[in-house]
């Protein structure tokens, strides 16, 4: 992954402004983070920054139960009995 060598930021209605700027920005590496009211709440980044979400469907999982409890489900259900008993 490339590294990101400038971070800058701009307040939203800068940042509404000067749209294409900052995408040409981020085509070249660089990073601008959004402000509003001085506030941190987006950015802009090089696609190659972004991690792609990795989707599992979860109907393979659909009433199994598998993964619920962990990789030693007999324990973390035997403690759970113990915590309903005190």
């Amino acid at each position: 992954m490339k590294r990101i060598s400038r971070q800058t930021s701009r307040g939203a209605e800068q940042a509404r402004q000067e749209l294409p700027t900052i995408l040409a920005e981020a085509a070249a590496g660089h990073t601008t983070v959004i402000t509003r009211r001085g506030r941190e709440v987006a950015a802009v980044v090089p696609i190659t920054a972004a991690r792609p979400v990795k989707v599992m469907p979860l109907t393979a999982l659909a009433g199994t139960g598998r993964s619920l409890w962990g990789a030693r489900s007999a324990a973390a259900i035997a403690r759970l009995r113990e915590e309903w008993k005190r």
